[in-house]
């Protein structure tokens, strides 16, 4: 078990893409758990060149931030992903917002890393004029749903679909 101890919160860089790739494949395949019809677990080139990709955009569209222990080691990361405006012929109004994703390693649960990491998400986002920020939760991730619900997200509507042939 990691012992408790402070937290450090910062952009990520390039030297943590095989932490971040650590953090996605862990993470998928808990959620794998939860709905083997919906989640995979992607390959792991595949990760390694999206958080390159990312961590090398020169425009910063996106965000991913991690959770850096004392001892150095990356415990969780947060990612937050710009929504596209809907286009001008759709009813929404457009609103600058992004969803976040947020990873915390099983042995650093409860020490208060994602609340760290959520935290700084939003004012990353609000630094760069998002001013709506949703997490996209399975409903059978009660943990996720209790721990986003503590952060003040609410129900944001309903999604329906229906699998055609």
């Amino acid at each position: 078990m990691m012992q408790e101890s402070p937290l450090t919160v910062r952009p990520a860089r390039l030297a943590d893409v095989a932490s971040l790739v650590e953090l996605r494949l862990s993470n998928a395949q808990a959620h794998l758990a939860l709905d083997a019809a919906i989640y995979r677990v992607p390959q792991r080139d595949a990760v390694v060149r999206h958080f390159t990709a990312m961590l090398t955009d020169e425009a910063g569209q996106d965000g991913v931030l991690v959770a850096e222990a004392r001892d150095g080691q990356v415990v969780g990361m947060v990612e937050v992903l710009r929504h596209s405006d809907p286009p001008e012929h759709q009813i929404l109004r457009p609103e600058p917002s992004a969803q976040v994703h947020t990873v915390v390693l099983p042995d650093a649960r409860g020490l208060g890393v994602g609340s760290a990491l959520l935290t700084a998400a939003e004012r990353w986002a609000s630094g760069r004029g998002i001013t709506y920020v949703s997490a996209g939760i399975h409903h059978r991730n009660v943990d996720a749903v209790r721990f986003y619900s503590r952060h003040g997200y609410t129900d944001a509507g309903l999604s329906l679909g229906k699998r055609v042939d």
